[in-house]
């Protein structure tokens, strides 16, 4: 039996899964957390990766390796190869000032043509142009501009060690790069007039490896054994659809922290509007994708407001009809990218003597948060996504309620794929096709399905609620 692994180094943590190159099925696994934190010294990674290698049980019966990692994330490199400062990862907003001056300087649709994407704060270009107005010293010293694979796919082979830095070594893919706010999903070259525009000046940018390409091998290090084949990873979402075998007519819908959509297409997307994302996927199509700030914590707060565990808010929800009897809630309660209202809060709608009960409000709370995903699913579909079947995962997607109500908003088969790590999954999908040279045939497991039982009430409640500022982003989309 052939060996690979896939590696998702994430925000919280890093995770490995050894599997079996002719069937995808898991054979070990292990993990290491990372610091919290949405600035971290890139070093903590790779020692993260390493106790979750030996956590798993070691790789000297593997053949090949790949790591999908967080997107966006900055990591700047000296001349030497040495980091200059911490990165800065996805979730860091202190360069929403330098995203909106950058929008303004060039024009959404501007950006959207050359990026297929308009720049938010957790995009890699922002963050330089961030460095280059707050830390003037530290980006005249940026040789190299990395993002956190990247950095480590590197260190996998043998670099960023005194003596042995060649940032010429830096590979990326197509996924990754196209997070950056300086690289085109529709030409696939780096646009380095918007580099520079962010940086001040140019810097060498890993090179964008094709996705079943080799990015050189392993050098022995730790846990890490010499001589394995090494993919060229990707970004998370892009590793969850290869990982998920995500398809034509699929959408994903993944929630947890925060939550994305996204699905796979054959042409690129650029939205002006910012609302969806036109990546590049790790297939070499792509992957246009919506991203909204409010996931599973809204059913942790409710939770915590009625005193039940997930369980039972579930329980208490599948008590209560379609629609709450006019309970709604707006569930901003960290505002919100999508639509983007950063400052609003969570509203709770429609209170009276008869709505106001413990099952409407446990059940307003999941008709809340997929509202705000089914104007994600909407979005994609308005750039060109067929929308047949919904696969729900992360943590949230467990709950018994939430397939089954979701099965209510989206109007579309609600399926739940068999509880797993896809984006390591798909990193390890990935080192199985650079090993053999072909793409992999897996078999997805799906545990449940639920074919629409669409109810519109849900939905037309929710968006007669809506601030005319959100109603008029969404209709812009397309």
């Amino acid at each position: 039996m052939s060996l690979v692994c896939g590696i998702d180094s994430s925000t919280q943590s890093c995770k490995v899964l050894v599997v079996d190159t002719a069937t995808g099925t898991v054979v070990r696994e292990g993990r290491a957390r990372h610091p919290d934190g949405s600035e971290v010294d890139p070093r903590h990674w790779w020692d993260a990766l390493q106790a979750a290698v030996a956590d798993a049980g070691g790789l000297d019966d593997v053949a090949a390796v790949s790591v999908a990692g967080q997107q966006h994330g900055m990591v700047a490199l000296d001349a030497d190869g040495e980091v200059v400062r911490p990165a800065l990862l996805w979730n860091d907003t202190r360069s929403a000032p330098q995203a909106a001056a950058m929008v303004a300087e060039l024009g959404a649709e501007a950006w959207a043509r050359r990026t297929g994407s308009v720049p938010v704060a957790s995009f890699t270009g922002t963050k330089l142009r961030w460095l280059a107005e707050h830390e003037p010293g530290n980006a005249a010293r940026v040789a190299a501009v990395a993002l956190p694979h990247d950095w480590l796919t590197w260190r996998l082979l043998g670099h960023g060690e005194p003596g042995r830095a060649s940032l010429d070594a830096l590979v990326t893919d197509r996924s990754d790069a196209s997070g950056t706010a300086y690289w085109s999903p529709a030409t696939g070259d780096w646009d380095r007039e918007l580099l520079q525009a962010s940086l001040g000046h140019d810097a060498v940018l890993p090179r964008v490896l094709g996705p079943s390409e080799r990015a050189g091998t392993t050098r022995s290090a730790g846990a890490v054994p010499d001589g394995l084949v090494v993919g060229p990873g990707s970004g998370d979402n892009a590793g969850a659809a290869l990982g998920l075998l995500l398809g034509p007519g699929e959408v994903a819908v993944s929630i947890g922290t925060s939550t994305t959509v996204f699905a796979s297409t054959e042409q690129p997307v650029a939205d002006a509007t910012g609302t969806v994302a036109g990546f590049a996927d790790a297939t070499g199509a792509f992957l246009p994708l919506v991203c909204t700030l409010n996931g599973a914590r809204v059913l942790d707060t409710v939770a915590t407001l009625l005193g039940v565990d997930h369980d039972g808010l579930g329980e208490l929800a599948l008590a209560a009809e379609a629609g709450c009897g006019g309970l709604v809630l707006q569930p901003w309660f960290e505002g919100e990218r999508t639509p983007n209202l950063p400052e609003a809060t969570a509203t709770l709608f429609g209170m009276t003597l008869a709505s106001t009960t413990r099952p409407r409000l446990a059940r307003a709370a999941f008709e809340g948060l997929l509202c705000g995903l089914a104007d994600g699913v909407e979005a994609v579909q308005r750039v060109g996504v067929e929308a047949r079947r919904v696969l729900a995962i992360g943590g949230a997607a467990r709950s018994r309620a939430l397939p089954r109500i979701a099965a209510e908003v989206f109007d579309s088969t609600v399926e739940l794929p068999a509880p797993g790590e896809y984006v390591a999954l798909g990193a390890a999908f990935q080192a199985a096709w650079v090993l053999t040279g072909e793409r992999p045939r897996w078999d997805r497991s799906v545990t449940e399905s639920h074919p629409s039982q669409h109810q519109p009430v849900i939905r037309r409640q929710y968006r007669d609620r809506l601030p005319e500022a959100a109603r008029e982003q969404l209709g812009r989309i397309g």
